[in-house]
């Protein structure tokens, strides 16, 4: 007695268009199970690394007031924007040497996705090379710590000293409600922010509707102000 063995052309049969739609259908829940967790992860390290270079940066921030009688950074004539330009004056105690430039790791935070510009602004020598500001924007109403002696701050733990940009919207690089769009800003979204005392951490930031962050301090419920009185 012999075994027939099934043709080719039945065992072709035996894979039905119903087959393969099962089995596309349980890859597809396979790469969502190993995805979304890379994704978030991916996320989470983009995150750390920009937590850890604000850290840097706020240090080196305070580490300039330190060397120049507890004195925080100033406008210069010869520099931009003192938000920005502020890097200028702190670089070399974030171990920079040099004409500053893309290659400045440190103060750039591998989730800016710039603004008006299509590249990050740590990209653009319009910025200084960097995603990070200072606390100090030179502008009739806006609260600014430019100049500011250090022990004249009155909430250290509170007072923000360097941000990503975003929290002068604000928007968010990190958990954002508007995708990969830089508009409209919105309440409570989430920057990264380093304050006075030395303290980095993701913060969420205060909008009306119609001010921008930076020109006001928040209402009560927020763990930051930009005042430093």
């Amino acid at each position: 007695m012999t075994c027939e063995q099934p043709s080719e052309s039945r065992l072709r049969a035996g894979f039905t268009q119903t087959d393969l739609l099962v089995t596309l259908a349980v890859l597809a829940v396979l790469a969502a199970l190993v995805v979304i967790p890379w994704q978030r992860s991916q996320g989470g390290t983009r995150l750390a690394v920009c937590l850890n270079n604000l850290k840097q940066v706020n240090q080196a921030v305070l580490a300039f007031a330190a060397d120049h009688n507890q004195t925080l950074p100033g406008p210069l004539a010869d520099q931009g924007e003192l938000q920005w330009w502020y890097k200028e004056q702190v670089k070399g105690y974030a171990g920079l040497k040099g004409p500053s430039s893309a290659n400045d790791a440190v103060f750039a935070c591998p989730e800016d996705r710039g603004y008006s510009d299509p590249r990050p602004f740590w990209q653009s020598a319009r910025f200084d090379y960097g995603s990070y500001n200072f606390n100090g924007v030179i502008q009739p109403g806006a609260p600014s710590l430019a100049g500011w002696p250090v022990s004249a701050v009155k909430e250290p733990r509170r007072t923000l000293l360097t941000m990503e940009w975003t929290a002068h919207g604000p928007l968010s690089w990190h958990r954002s409600r508007t995708g990969l769009k830089n508009a409209p800003f919105y309440r409570d979204a989430e920057s990264v922010a380093g304050f006075v005392d030395g303290q980095v951490a993701l913060t969420r930031i205060y909008f009306d509707g119609y001010t921008a962050a930076y020109l006001r301090d928040p209402i009560p419920g927020y763990a930051y102000r930009y005042s430093g009185n």
